[in-house]
């Protein structure tokens, strides 16, 4: 069931940053339904995300531009007349910032700070949705994880997240951008990247189940919650339009808590077949894995009406089925 709300959209004049990436383009497939007026940017990068095929069926019917964030000619191009901006460009493997620190700084932290100057600039009339990250709260010192939890970022993605993130909420705070942060958890589904771990390690689980092939589990026990992109979708578009939203910082949580091992059972039954073989965490992987994570989401569901709408077995099943179908596309 599609949010009543959703229909104000209809007619808005939309930018989506990544959109050509996993969520970014979730949300532009949304927002065409809706019958808005989206326009996406992406730099195609092939480490970061971007496939031309997740926005099959959208010709004619959003504006592409292909551009590097980093660039502030196009931004200030890109951002006029914008209603609202869905700002998802990033790097994101955690794993990667650590082996080339500066390349994420430049990305996650200093264009985010071009983008909201090219926005008080040229666009001081735009909504803003920042795509934040659970990263950044580090390894919990209590569960479930609200948002008056210490910050302590465990990697370099998560201190540029960071910075990145308050930004946004300096520049609503000071020059009245409504700038809203959505710290999201594992968000899953069809679009995202399976052909390796740089978005998340459970696109690696659906390629190898959708491949028959046995997949690996690290440790098993870790407590974690996941969102289907349908629903992480429906917290951006409620984020743009909840007047109460803007100048915050929100956990977008999933609709259950799974530890790793029964999530990878879920994966078999909704895939009608598989196995996968437990072992310990890499060495590289431990010194920056967070442990138990699972989020407090109360606040963002009181101020803009969100509750997740997808069960985590129903989002495993439409996200195989998708695969199955189009795994060429992905790899």
């Amino acid at each position: 069931m599609t949010d009543a709300r959703f229909a104000a959209l209809a007619g808005a004049k939309v930018l989506i940053t990544g959109g050509i990436g996993f969520i970014g383009s979730n949300l532009a497939h949304r927002l065409v339904a809706i019958g808005a007026d989206v326009v996406l940017v992406d730099s195609l990068i092939p480490e970061y995300g971007g496939n031309l095929f997740n926005i099959d069926g959208l010709d004619g019917k959003v504006t592409v531009n292909i551009s590097d964030i980093r660039d502030v000619f196009s931004l200030r191009y890109l951002v006029q007349g914008r209603e609202i901006i869905f700002n998802l460009a990033g790097q994101t493997s955690h794993l990667d910032s650590m082996n080339d620190p500066n390349t994420d700084l430049e990305i996650n932290c200093r264009s985010q700070l071009t983008l909201l100057e090219t926005c008080r600039k040229h666009a001081p009339q735009a909504k803003i949705v920042f795509a934040s990250t659970r990263q950044i709260y580090g390894a919990p010192d209590y569960l479930p994880v609200d948002e008056k939890h210490l910050l302590r970022p465990v990697d370099v993605n998560g201190i540029n997240k960071m910075a990145g993130e308050w930004y946004h909420i300096l520049y609503n705070n000071v020059y009245g951008l409504k700038a809203t942060a959505l710290r999201l958890t594992n968000t899953y589904g069809p679009r995202m990247r399976v052909k390796d771990a740089r978005q998340t390690f459970l696109g690696i689980w659906l390629r190898l189940a959708c491949e028959n092939k046995p997949f690996e589990v690290w440790g098993g026990a870790q407590l974690r919650d996941f969102s289907y992109v349908d629903d992480t979708v429906d917290a951006m578009l409620l984020a743009a339009l909840t007047p109460g939203c803007a100048g915050h910082a929100f956990n977008i949580g999933g609709d259950r808590t799974i530890s790793l091992k029964d999530l990878a059972d879920l994966v078999i039954k909704a895939n009608g077949a598989g196995t996968y073989v437990a072992r310990e965490f890499p060495a590289e992987r431990k010194r920056i894995d967070i442990g138990d994570y699972y989020a407090d989401d109360g606040f963002f569901r009181k101020t803009a009406g969100w509750t997740p709408r997808v069960p985590l077995e129903e989002g495993l099943k439409q996200s195989i089925a998708y695969y199955r179908q189009h795994l060429a596309r992905y790899l």
